[in-house]
């Protein structure tokens, strides 16, 4: 045997028959809080802070990273570059 049944309610009146809260309004007051601290935080953070956040040690480590592909991809070494300088 298999029953069916079909209940034609909003989620609000959903949500009042279960006996639920109503949290809409403790969500805005939550989505409010967060966006104010996530604008106050992007306001704080200019582009070169970012820069030395994502990047500690600056461009140096990219510079190192491609000279050492460079290396690889030509078959040198870094004790044989310097010697040869």
């Amino acid at each position: 045997m298999k029953f069916s049944i079909d209940i034609d309610c909003t989620p609000e009146e959903a949500r009042q028959f279960l006996g639920l809260p109503d949290v809409q309004e403790f969500q805005k007051a939550i989505m409010a809080m967060v966006q104010e601290r996530m604008t106050e935080q992007v306001k704080a953070m200019d582009p070169e802070a970012l820069m030395k956040t994502w990047l500690p040690t600056g461009m140096q480590a990219w510079e190192n990273m491609q000279q050492a592909f460079m290396r690889g991809f030509s078959g040198t070494s870094a004790d044989r570059s310097s010697d040869d300088k």
